[in-house]
C-alpha cells in the first residue's frame, strides 16, 4: 500500500472511546500517536476499548467466532476518505502481554498499528500478504520505540 498522491501528511480524525474502566489503558494521545504512525492516507477512525463481553459479541456477530479477540477492524468506507472502527479488548490484550512477556503499552501500540493497516487494505490471509503486512507493522512499531512484535519477546 502506498499513500495517495499528494498525501504526505495524511489527516487523521480520531475518536477514542473507553467502554471499560481498567488499569493500564493507553491514553488518547498515545493512541493518536500510534495511529498516525501507521496512517498512509486521510482517515476518520474510532478506536473503542472494550471488555470481554462486548468483544465476544462483536466477534460472534461479525466473524461468527464465539470468543473475545484482541482487535477487530471494521471498514465503513474506503473512498473518498477512509472511515472505520477498531475495537480493542482490554482483558485479552492484558493477558496476551503477560503471556508473551511484553508490556501492555507495547502490545496496545502493535494492535493499533495492526488495525490501522487492516483499515488501509493490508491483510494476512495469504502467506505473501502476511509477510508484507508484518514487515510494515514491525517497521512502524520499532520506529515508535517498541520491540519488533514478530521477534522473540517483543
Amino acid at each position: 500500500m502506498n499513500p495517495e498522491p499528494g498525501t504526505l501528511n495524511p489527516k487523521l480524525h480520531l475518536a477514542v472511546q473507553y467502554a471499560i474502566n481498567a488499569r493500564g489503558l493507553p491514553s488518547r494521545a498515545q493512541i493518536r500517536r500510534w495511529a498516525r504512525a501507521a496512517l498512509e492516507r486521510d482517515a476518520r477512525v474510532t478506536v473503542r476499548i472494550v471488555g470481554s463481553g462486548e468483544a465476544r459479541a462483536l466477534n460472534r456477530q461479525f466473524r461468527g467466532r464465539n470468543y473475545p479477540t484482541n482487535v477487530l477492524t471494521f471498514i465503513m468506507r474506503e473512498r473518498p476518505r477512509l472511515e472505520g472502527d477498531l475495537a480493542l479488548c482490554a482483558p485479552v490484550i492484558a493477558r496476551e502481554a503477560r503471556v508473551h512477556g511484553k508490556s501492555a503499552t507495547a502490545h496496545y501500540a502493535h494492535l493499533v498499528v495492526h488495525g490501522l493497516l487492516h483499515l488501509q487494505g493490508y491483510d494476512h490471509e495469504a502467506e505473501r500478504e502476511a509477510r508484507v503486512m508484518e514487515r510494515r507493522e514491525a517497521g512502524v512499531v520499532t520506529r515508535l520505540g517498541f520491540p519488533d512484535p514478530y521477534r522473540g519477546n517483543a
